[in-house]
């Protein structure tokens, strides 16, 4: 442990998570893009999971006003981030987080699309004739407006042509190109997704056109890695390494570009930024019920410190979480809901009275603002498995 580190307990960390999460009643935000901005992002691949994980963290926003912030006034984008992850982030965090992870991942999806296109044989020149499809579907969405990928592959024809997908895999087999290309589209900036075909719970969406914004990757990085360590520190660099994606050496780029210290998190090593302020020590115990890949549960690689014994429940066999139950910054249980919309709740451990009837209020407000919709995680995990069922 390096000399002079600032000791910062469990407990600190427990505690900065009531609020720069905004999950302690009191620290609740009044718009999804102020929290969106303060956890850099909200895990998208589940559509539900970005307004749950709203919804546990706002006061008086509804489902209406979430669709406002992401489709109407545009201050909340949908893109492919880090980890190769979608997220839903604020419109001005955008040309950083596609200059930081997004370009690299991009250009990876480039290289095995191409590559896709030349074993399938559909053109002499793969990496042409790819360049050439992928510029017309721009222009396409460019002159008619927003489309899904079936409306797109109507009018280019050449979407539809048939590659093969995990080639390696029981389920894969031949595919059209549509959704594949538009995926790289998208990391590579030049389109967006926008509002799904159906309700708040679909993935059917359609796309526009987009402007890219270019920065300097390297400055980019540091700006991402200075907003986590606000977010999320203090921590080890190796969970900065997990969570965004990088090398070990660009991780060590962007922290030489910040003023951080070390901290010493109960014996393991740590940095945060230099001019960050401890945790408010007057929070009261607060009860939370967040979604399947919630941005907190996956803020970190090493997630003892709140997860504790619990990880064979709530995990799949991929390290994606399920719904979780916190109390007072750990997990002390999980959540499903049923086919007649019950929210049912299941505690791992014995809390204490004060918790679980602070969590059952969760549970019954929270079955009360889904309303008639019906949440299924996209990875399913053994607890949420088990509630789901009658």
């Amino acid at each position: 442990m390096t000399s002079g580190a600032r000791t910062v307990s469990v407990a600190e960390r427990r505690a900065r998570l009531a609020v720069r999460h905004h999950l302690a009643p009191a620290a609740r935000s009044a718009s999804v893009a102020g929290v969106a901005a303060d956890l850099i992002g909200l895990h998208g691949t589940d559509p539900a999971s970005v307004y749950l994980a709203a919804w546990a963290r706002t006061s008086g926003v509804d489902r209406a006003a979430i669709e406002d912030e992401l489709y109407a006034e545009r201050a909340l984008v949908r893109m492919l981030g880090m980890r190769r992850t979608v997220f839903v982030v604020p419109a001005t965090l955008v040309p950083v987080i596609q200059s930081a992870c997004t370009d690299q991942i991009a250009a990876r999806l480039r290289r095995q699309l191409t590559e896709a296109v030349r074993e399938a044989g559909i053109a002499p020149d793969a990496e042409a004739w790819l360049k050439e499809v992928g510029e017309a579907t721009v222009r396409l969405l460019a002159d008619r407006g927003p489309a899904t990928g079936a409306e797109l592959a109507r009018d280019e024809p050449r979407l539809r042509a048939q590659i093969i997908a995990a080639a390696d895999n029981p389920y894969g087999g031949a595919v059209n190109l549509t959704s594949r290309l538009l995926t790289l589209l998208s990391a590579e900036g030049l389109i967006v997704r926008g509002r799904p075909r159906g309700g708040w719970t679909s993935t059917q969406f359609t796309w526009s056109a987009a402007e890219r914004t270019e920065l300097d990757s390297a400055a980019a990085r540091a700006e991402l890695a200075r907003r986590w360590l606000l977010a999320f520190g203090p921590a080890p660099v190796s969970d900065l390494q997990w969570w965004s994606g990088w090398t070990a050496g660009q991780v060590r780029q962007a922290l030489a570009a910040l003023e951080i210290a070390d901290a010493d998190l109960d014996g393991t090593p740590g940095v945060m930024l230099a001019a960050d302020e401890p945790a408010r020590a007057e929070i009261e115990p607060w009860p939370a019920l967040l979604p399947a890949l919630d941005p907190t549960a996956m803020g970190w690689r090493d997630r003892a410190w709140y997860v504790g014994e619990h990880a064979p429940a709530l995990f799949d066999r991929s390290g994606n979480i399920g719904p979780t139950a916190w109390w007072d910054g750990r997990i002390v249980g999980g959540w499903a809901q049923r086919k007649d919309g019950e929210v049912v709740l299941r505690l791992l451990e014995d809390a204490g009275s004060e918790a679980s009837a602070a969590l059952a209020t969760q549970a019954q407000r929270l079955r009360e603002w889904i309303g008639t919709a019906r949440i299924t995680p996209r990875f399913r995990t053994p607890l949420e498995r088990e509630l789901a069922s009658p």
